[in-house]
């Protein structure tokens, strides 16, 4: 399993925020969290960290009960493709 950290905007896989292994970057803006970027390192590319950063993002947006509004591409098509998300997409 892996150790995945909550950072101040983000959640993110490493010893540091700030030169982490992968990471997923969020903003809280009102009653949304705005998820505004994915990264994620050659060495732990296709293990499926991404969607592991996305389901943490999912659980805070349910557990706060804000809607989550993905400007990051991949956090945009993970969630507008899977039902499951529907409670928390925030739809325009």
């Amino acid at each position: 399993m892996l150790d995945i950290k909550k950072g101040v905007k983000s959640f993110y896989v490493g010893d540091n925020e700030e030169k982490p292994l992968a990471k997923m970057e969020f903003l809280y803006s009102g009653d949304a969290i705005t998820i505004d970027h994915t990264f994620v390192s050659d060495e732990l590319r296709g293990q499926n960290v991404a969607r592991q950063l996305l389901e943490k993002i999912v659980s805070l947006a349910r557990e706060t009960n804000k809607k989550i509004i993905p400007i990051c591409p991949y956090a945009k098509a993970e969630l507008n493709k899977n039902d499951k998300y529907l409670d928390v997409l925030m739809v325009k």
